[in-house]
This record gives C-alpha cells, structure tokens and sequence, in this order.
C-alpha cells in the first residue's frame, strides 16, 4: 500500500509517447494499441489518465516530433504534465495534479524504458507512490551506437529489475497490459 495514506486513487500515467520519441522504436504500433487498451479501459473505469510530454532542445515545443502520437487521443480536461527532465516529477506540476485527484497508485506506460520511464518509476516509488510498470506498454529507442544493449534488451531489463523493487509501506512491480487492475 501507498505511504500516501490519504490517497487511495490509482492513475494511468501515459509518457512521452511522441511522434519524435517513439519514432523507429521495437514494437512501437503494439506498445501504441496497448497503451490505447489501457487508456479505454481507464476511462471506462473512471480511472484518471495523465498525459506527460517532454520537450528538449532537440524536442522543442509545439514541433511536430514534440506531438503525441496521432493514434492516442486526448480528452478535454485530461491533465497534460509538461517536463524538461527525465522524471515526471522534476520540475513539474505532476505531484500537485495527483494530490487534487487523491492519487497514490501509479500505472505507468510510455517512453523511453531506460530514461524517462525509469527515472519516473524512482521518483514515484521515492516519493510514496505505489508504482507499477505496464511490461508490455513501454519501448525505447536503439542506443547501441552508443554502447548500450540493443533495445529489446533494455526493455527486458527494465522489467526485470522493475519487477523486484520494494521500499517500505510501498509496492512496485510489472504486470501485462491484460492483467492491469486498476482498483487493486
């Protein structure tokens, strides 16, 4: 259970899945239907959906890889969180949207596995938050010119660890698109 003891909400957080984020990402149109699943089933159960995007030097405002996708809708009075870091937290209006809404409990999907999903997976479970990663809603970019593991790879690992987080009066964990719950 959330140390957020006043907040017994659950959200739906969708991050950063933008046309210039998710562009030539693995499984980018599967990770898209199943985040489209979720964002269905979330409203159909009054569940809040949180939009996050991300804007950068390289990402700036209001340019056509800063939209989101155009296969994923918006709502009129959906929140939108606007960030400048990899945390969804860092500098941004998101904790005060989840206290006005008594959220606790984070479902979390999205992009990039290993920066913006995983910082904001951290600074949710740091903060008190119950964060759960969606395993099959989340992708990332190829790195590997880099030296990181191929993508898959990242996001395999992703879910491995994620799977195993624990902190005290918190739970984490990763769960398939089909099984979310969003009133565990």
């Amino acid at each position: 259970m959330t140390t957020l003891t006043d907040r017994p909400r659950t959200a739906l957080l969708v991050i950063d899945v933008q046309v210039g984020v998710v562009a030539g990402t693995p499984r980018r149109d599967d990770v898209i239907a199943n985040i489209n699943t979720l964002v269905d089933k979330a409203r159909g159960e009054d569940v809040p959906v949180i939009w996050v995007q991300h804007s950068a030097e390289d990402l700036p405002r209001d340019s056509d890889p800063w939209q989101y996708v155009p296969e994923l809708t918006q709502r009129a009075g959906e929140p939108v969180v606007h960030k400048h870091y990899g945390d969804s937290f860092e500098a941004t209006d998101l904790e005060s949207v989840l206290a006005e809404r008594g959220i606790g409990r984070l479902i979390v999907t999205g992009a990039q596995s290993d920066a913006c999903i995983r910082s904001t997976l951290h600074g949710g479970l740091v903060r008190g938050y119950d964060v759960t990663l969606v395993s099959d809603a989340h992708t990332t970019e190829d790195l590997s010119a880099y030296g990181a593991p191929a993508p898959e790879q990242v996001i395999a690992h992703t879910n491995l660890y994620w799977q195993f987080q624990t902190a005290p009066g918190r739970t984490a964990g990763t769960v398939e698109t089909e099984k979310v719950d969003f009133g565990a």
